[in-house]
């Protein structure tokens, strides 16, 4: 059997298609048919040194794969299925997988480090494998390198599988210790220091206490600085890795380190290899990421004991900083205007100072002024295209004032760049920076018009004309198209674009059609920023829209064809159709929201229909994605009408909530029920049991993404709105649902960052349940069947209260029930109100919000309460 499965692994690598998938099959058969020696024989594989190194590295992987998976509910359902095996089965497989670590074969100690993280990252925090810590250790004293760099690298990954709080903190301190003591310039072996540098940048998580003690911070960052300066390039990658998780890790901790930080990194971003000044850029790039969240949060001003102070740390670098920065912008390949993925030490340059700009404002105009005179004009084009770049990265942060000047002088110069620059490099980054020119310095927030009506001509010219260019360079010039159109968003009736808005629209339809669209998204670019004309563009043109519809119907019509095609024509004609959808959507949008042209859209409502149901039928995800929105606009400009087409609709919608998988669908298609509720009001009425089994089956299952269950919730809201009384009869199977949810979200103490986002999602998703179910009872002679629920909600609404983490939103849905319920429930529910208190400091608070909304909301709910109260 060894033998056999040997062979099955190196065949499951073959190149022979066929062989692969049967391999592939035979052992997905084993691990279902007896999954503990089917992990038994993998990590016998892995441990084996006489196999083949391909076979025992896919054993590792296949082994790792059976014990984690990125979803969250099938990496807790393996866990499970690990945890229940014999405690003899486990035993041996960790058996076979420390063995491994001593491995002369590189390959296979690196797949068992990994697969020892991810069982550590199952078992130490239900206090199990007590001693496996404990026995890397000790693993740390071996004589020989390769075991301590195998060691180090486990030690390294097990910090990233396991929290914090699974370790105590004497073991972390031993792990630190051995750790940065393989780290030290003492080890002679090149490869254990790399391992245990990288192991560092993983355990700071860990080290905590460590870096609030000075003498043990001060150690660790000695250690990690001498490794900057490492003869190995990896390990020098390494050590700067390490600083920048450090920057965001331990911001408050650096203060007195900031000087050797300035000097090592420039010392790096002047004079080593790529990917090492690379990180080093990325130093200070953290460090402004860092000092934006802290001074969007706390606003620019600070109190002595502000919890989060900032140390502004880029501005008292800022003389040194910015021009070893711009030294960088020089360093450009030749060809990465071309390449999509490009990031080399001038793009890291450029972005680090545009960040810089956000974290200083003002104060880095006149310190990027001076290089961008001095090279604007420059034979070389490196030169010019710095400094065009330079130009571009510091419009976001200044003030549009300090800016003005300098882009009103700049524009004219940019402009002919645009048209007659000989470089491609150059084009490319002024097409770019104008789109930055347009997005910050143009439209409602400039108190000073950069753009007139007597330049906003030869803008458009110049755009349309350079949208004929090589691909990158209309890439981006559609890209300014976009910003451009944009900022007049609010404009009222008369736009500057409308004179050649039918030259604007043609042109854009041109580029699409362009032989080489598909390259540097370029097709993606015309169709997005066509999409923003459109939604920007004002009555005088909408003749024009009306005529885009059958233009753009005959294109969506074309890519229905086509059987026999290779995937990759698949691709890009699905790629296509979801650009044409989006389209279309966004014309529905505007053609059927105005009084002007809704009557003669209408004509082409049942066309329109029509191909979207065709390009159901050639299921492809994101395609679907892309023509339920349509559908969903097309169903809230035609209304009632709508009715007409749910038949032939109905089973597609069904489709999209069943598709667990790709949940974005899913999510989608629960949206357009709100817009079909919306539509077709009551008349939705003969859908409602299929749509509702649906939705509570979705609820119930634990394949579907937790993102799309508080839309489902909102979407309970509207079916009641939509149907009245008649959710009677779903009253039974929802209210304990959303009953069960309110409770869970209420659990949530300690959350991170994204749980309580999702939290306050779910919170919303509840509370706009509620509030349609009660205003669709409303005025309903059966209002008293919601009363059982009424003391559930208000206790709900109390436990919000006094959790006091919701966020504005919620806030104000909270209201908002607390007032749909005395309204509704009116007298009849007067003591329960009376009682809660929400009805009182809640709503008090409410009264006195900042915010609009919230404050609206609650002098509402406080009408409908005295009312209640009162009787």
């Amino acid at each position: 059997m060894s033998m056999e499965f040997t062979q099955i692994l190196l065949n499951a690598q073959s190149i022979d298609a066929s062989a692969r998938k049967y391999a592939e099959e035979s052992l997905k058969q084993f691990q279902d048919q007896n999954f503990p020696n089917f992990l038994l024989s993998l990590s016998g594989e892995l441990a084996n040194n006489e196999k083949p190194v391909d076979s025992r590295k896919l054993a590792g992987l296949v082994l790792k794969n059976a014990l984690d998976a990125k979803e969250q509910i099938r990496k807790n359902e393996l866990a499970q299925r690990w945890l229940s095996l014999d405690a003899s089965v486990k035993a041996q497989v960790k058996g076979c997988l420390l063995q491994t670590l001593s491995s002369p074969a590189l390959d296979a100690r690196s797949t068992a480090s990994q697969v020892i993280a991810k069982i550590a990252g199952i078992e130490l925090p239900r206090q199990q494998w007590p001693e496996l810590i404990r026995y890397l250790l000790s693993n740390i004293h071996q004589l020989q390198s390769h075991v301590k760099q195998a060691t180090l690298e486990t030690l390294g990954y097990l910090c990233e599988e396991v929290s914090p709080e699974a370790v105590d903190q004497e073991q972390v301190n031993e792990i630190l210790t051995a750790v940065v003591q393989g780290m030290n310039a003492s080890e002679g072996q090149s490869d254990v220091r790399l391992s245990a540098t990288r192991a560092l940048c993983n355990a700071l998580g860990f080290a905590r206490e460590n870096f609030s003690n000075d003498m043990e911070r001060d150690y660790i960052m000695r250690v990690v600085c001498e490794a900057t300066q490492s003869p190995e390039i990896k390990i020098r990658q390494a050590a700067f890795e390490c600083l920048v998780s450090i920057s965001s890790a331990y911001y408050d901790k650096l203060a007195s380190y900031m000087q050797d930080m300035f000097n090592i990194t420039a010392k790096a971003v002047r004079g080593d290899e790529e990917p090492v000044a690379l990180q080093a850029i990325e130093f200070w790039s953290s460090i402004c990421d860092e000092e934006i969240d802290i001074l969007d949060e706390y606003g620019s001003e600070f109190v002595a004991d502000s919890e989060a102070p900032c140390f502004y740390f880029i501005k008292q670098a800022l003389p040194a900083l910015v021009p070893m920065l711009l030294d960088t912008l020089l360093k450009q390949e030749e060809d990465q205007d071309q390449d999509e993925g490009a990031w080399n030490t001038a793009m890291a340059g450029g972005t680090c100072l545009g960040l810089i700009s956000r974290t200083v404002g003002d104060d880095v105009v006149p310190l990027v002024m001076p290089f961008i005179e001095e090279n604007i004009a420059k034979p070389d084009w490196r030169q010019r295209e710095a400094a065009t770049y330079a130009f571009g990265s510091i419009l976001e942060g200044p003030s549009p004032e300090k800016l003005a000047p300098m882009v009103n002088v700049a524009l004219n110069f940019m402009l002919s760049a645009l048209m007659n620059d000989p470089s491609n490099h150059v084009k490319d980054t002024t097409a770019w920076t104008l789109g930055r020119i347009f997005e910050f310095m143009h439209g409602s927030v400039v108190e000073t018009a950069i753009i007139t009506p007597d330049n906003c001509k030869q803008i458009l010219t110049v755009l349309l004309h350079s949208m004929k260019d090589v691909p990158n360079v209309a890439e981006k010039s559609c890209g300014a198209l976009y910003f451009l159109a944009q900022g007049y968003e609010d404009v009222g009736s008369t736009s500057p674009l409308s004179p050649l808005f039918q030259d604007i629209v043609q042109a854009l339809l041109t580029v699409t059609h362009r032989e080489d669209a598909g390259e540097s998204r370029l097709r993606t670019a015309a169709y997005e920023t066509l999409n923003e004309v459109v939604r920007c563009s004002t009555e005088e043109t909408a003749s024009v829209v009306l005529q885009l519809v059958p233009v753009i119907m005959g294109e969506l019509h074309q890519t229905l064809g086509g059987q026999n095609m290779v995937s990759d024509e698949k691709e890009k004609q699905s790629e296509l159709q979801g650009l044409l959808c989006g389209c279309l959507q966004v014309i529905i949008q505007k053609l059927g929201s105005a009084e002007l042209t809704k009557h003669a859209f209408m004509q082409y409502t049942d066309q329109i229909m029509d191909l979207f149901l065709r390009v159901f039928a050639c299921r492809n995800a994101t395609v679907h994605e892309e023509a339920m929105l349509a559908i969903g606009a097309l169903a809230y400009s035609t209304g009632h009408n709508f009715t007409k087409y749910m038949q032939g609709f109905y089973p597609y919608l069904e489709m999209g909530l069943q598709n667990f998988e790709e949940y974005q669908v899913c999510a989608i298609t629960v949206g357009v029920v709100g817009d079909l509720c919306r539509a077709l009001e009551v008349k939705i009425l003969p859908f409602c049991d299929g749509i509702m089994t649906h939705l509570l089956k979705n609820l119930s299952s634990n394949l579907l993404h937790r993102s799309v269950k508080s839309p489902i919730f909102s979407c309970f809201g509207d079916i009641a709105l939509a149907i009245g009384e008649n959710f009677e009869k779903y009253l039974i199977y929802a209210m304990p649902m959303l009953q069960s949810a309110s409770e869970l979200s209420t659990l949530v103490a300690d959350a991170d960052d994204e749980m309580v986002v999702h939290t306050n999602q779910l919170r919303n998703g509840i509370l706009e349940a509620y509030s349609g179910i009660f205003q669709g009872f409303k005025n309903s002679p059966k209002t008293q069947l919601l009363m059982p629920y009424a003391p559930h909600i208000l206790q709900f609404l109390d436990t919000l209260y006094n959790e006091k983490d919701m966020d504005d939103i919620v806030m104000k849905t909270a209201v908002g029930v607390l007032g749909d319920l005395a309204d509704t429930l009116g007298t009849n529910a007067g003591p329960l109100i009376s009682h809660s208190v929400s009805s009182k400091d809640f709503l008090d608070e409410c009264l006195a919000s900042d915010e609009h909304l919230i404050q609206e909301s609650a002098e509402w709910a406080k009408l409908a309460v005295s009312r209640a109260i009162s009787g």
